[in-house]
């Protein structure tokens, strides 16, 4: 598969990498461990090296998993992982509120380092900016981290181009990791041109809508209890039935170009620059085959522009957090 480096860092990554949360947590009953090792390999031996976790993952879970599979592959892939998070004390599964503290932060990268069966945590993301704590000592934070030897790159979550920038200053950040789809396009105007200036890498997260792009959810579709999916306003069922039209617009694009929706909303994301670096998730082995695809798809000037125009005449209904998760977002 083809490397990408993300913006001015030097840290080179598959084209596509592979988001991991879905096997432990987030979107239904977690995948059994031996499986979810194996489609991490899988995806190894297909030419996959960017992996994405987080210790809240599971909570923990997630970084066993990736930390085995990825072991005998240690020195060929890139790991991703995520502080900013307060376990309640009371309830191990609850984690409600945020924590940059730089001794949190500290205390979070040694329990990595140890799930991840690693010694150094290539890239290492503030998984949601914490108005409790100025950027600037989280930045700080992960900079000494960085000179003792036990982070490579300072990422940020979900941060808006403020917050970028003041991190920046004090520690240069390597990727910014947000969602960003044919489904919620709102990074074009809020930070990608800070990303473009200071030479950012953008990392985005549900690239295919959070499985809605594929085509396989419609109005019908019952999610599982532990799907995160169940709560969000743009997945209730009135909502579905309304987004679907631009699921119609990509699924009529892709049948144009003897491709699968998935395929064609990863293409379109590769397409608009090249410091991007989309993670979809999957815990099966033929959704990893397929999404791997899309890289191969090549969108010209024209197919961009035609697939956009159609797209943004879909008035996408419902939000895309509920509102206890759309406080956290930094914009």
């Amino acid at each position: 598969m083809e490397k990408r480096t993300l913006g001015k860092s030097g840290l080179e990554v598959s084209a596509l990498g592979l988001g991991c949360m879905g096997l432990s947590f987030g979107l239904g009953p977690a995948t059994e461990k031996s499986e979810a090792i194996k489609l991490i390999r899988a995806a190894v031996e297909r030419g996959v090296t960017f992996f994405d976790t987080a210790e809240v993952y599971g909570p923990y879970v997630n970084e066993e998993v990736v930390g085995e599979a990825l072991a005998p592959y240690r020195k060929d892939v890139v790991i991703g992982t995520k502080f900013g998070f307060q376990p309640d004390p009371n309830n191990d599964n609850k984690w409600t509120s945020t924590n940059s503290r730089p001794d949190h932060i500290r205390q979070v990268v040694e329990g990595s380092l140890k799930r991840l069966k690693t010694d150094a945590i290539d890239l290492l993301y503030q998984h949601r900016v914490d108005k409790n704590t100025p950027i600037e000592d989280t930045a700080g934070a992960v900079k000494d981290l960085i000179q003792a030897g036990k982070v490579k790159h300072f990422g940020l979550s979900e941060a808006g181009a403020q917050t970028i920038r003041r991190a920046h200053a004090v520690q240069p950040v390597t990727a910014l990791q947000s969602e960003y789809s044919l489904f919620w396009r709102e990074p074009e105007q809020s930070v990608m041109p800070t990303l473009e200036e200071l030479g950012v890498g953008f990392v985005p997260f549900s690239p295919l809508g959070k499985g809605f792009l594929t085509g396989k959810i419609d109005a019908s579709t019952k999610f599982h209890s532990t799907d995160f999916r169940a709560i969000v306003p743009r997945f209730s069922e009135e909502n579905r039935k309304a987004n679907r039209a631009l699921v119609e617009v990509v699924t009529k694009f892709a049948q144009e170009k003897n491709a699968t929706p998935a395929q064609i909303a990863l293409a379109w994301l590769l397409t608009k620059k090249p410091w991007i670096v989309p993670i979809p998730g999957t815990t099966k082995l033929s959704r990893l085959e397929e999404n791997l695809g899309g890289a191969a798809i090549q969108l010209t000037t024209a197919d961009v522009r035609a697939l956009e125009e159609a797209s943004s005449a879909v008035n996408i209904e419902g939000e895309r957090y509920p509102a206890t998760h759309a406080k956290l977002i930094d914009r």
